[in-house]
């Protein structure tokens, strides 16, 4: 049985400097994006399409979400397999191709988990649950370029 999700947020355009979008050049692209009982996301255009370098970008997000939803299965997977996770972080990467036009789109992510775990005998297993990860990770089954893992795994001594 399938079940459906509903996800909601609220995005509200904040770059308004008293004349709206009348000139390409005069507008911000500051904006906000905020759901029900959370902190707002302050947020902007990538720097190099006239957006604020100081605050989050589209794409970072979808970077952001892609490495998020990893990690979350992952540490899922983690725990029903008997690898004990103790630490984990992430340096992703993802690469966009402008066209011509000025639409783009991304090529690929790679995602760079380096992954602490409590014994040396849970290594291979813990490198092994990336793949299954990515296999049921909601935002990569909705994304249309490959993402690709470089984990690392180590033990805490």
């Amino acid at each position: 049985m399938k079940t459906q999700h509903q996800y909601n947020l609220k995005l509200t355009w904040t770059g308004n400097q008293g004349d709206g979008t009348s000139n390409y050049k005069t507008y911000d692209r500051s904006h906000t994006i905020a759901a029900e009982n959370k902190s707002a996301i302050l947020c902007s255009s990538d720097p190099a399409f006239r957006g604020d370098k100081t605050k989050h970008n589209p794409e970072e997000l979808l970077l952001g979400s892609i490495s998020g939803c990893h990690m979350l299965w992952y540490l899922h997977l983690c725990a029903t397999s008997g690898v004990v996770v103790v630490e984990y972080d992430d340096d992703p990467i993802g690469m966009m191709v402008e066209e011509a036009n000025g639409s783009g789109h991304f090529t690929e992510v790679v995602l760079k988990p380096h992954v602490v775990v409590a014994e040396a005998s849970m290594i291979a297993k813990a490198n092994e649950l990336h793949h299954q990860a990515n296999k049921l990770c909601f935002i990569a089954n909705s994304c249309n370029f490959p993402i690709n893992h470089e984990p690392v795994c180590v033990t805490k001594n």
